[in-house]
């Protein structure tokens, strides 16, 4: 699959990175930011950026506004960054469910090495 425009769920400078990485690779990037980060240099690094309701942390790890700021700008993949949601298997649920690609693994591994004891036992059982 190609990923022609790619929302970027994180802030600062994981955001940034992401950007300057979507950008080398010709890929649009929509950035997102809390009601208190719209002023935040990250905003300024995407081709556009879209506020998610909330202040903080909170408005990053609110799914469906997350989901809906990727609807509406066009977008067709969601990058979660590190932190926030890049460990949550909703948001990979989610992706799927509204048709965009989720940049990370897939919800099922998320679940498997979301968990010590079953991510050590799977590692065990595949012999790495």
């Amino acid at each position: 699959m190609t990923i022609s425009t790619l929302l970027i769920a994180n802030r600062g400078e994981i955001a940034i990175r992401i950007a300057r990485a979507a950008s080398d690779l010709g890929i649009r990037s929509i950035g997102i930011y809390s009601e208190d980060d719209v002023h935040s240099l990250h905003t300024k690094m995407t081709d556009s950026a879209r506020m998610v309701p909330g202040l903080g942390p909170r408005a990053y790890l609110n799914i469906d506004e997350i989901i809906n700021a990727a609807i509406e700008a066009g977008c067709d993949a969601i990058h979660p960054g590190y932190g926030f949601l890049s460990e949550k298997k909703e948001l990979a649920e989610a992706c799927a469910a509204s048709s965009l690609t989720f940049v990370g693994p897939t919800a099922d591994h998320l679940e498997l090495f979301g968990n010590k004891g079953t991510a050590k036992t799977a590692a065990a059982n595949a012999e790495v």
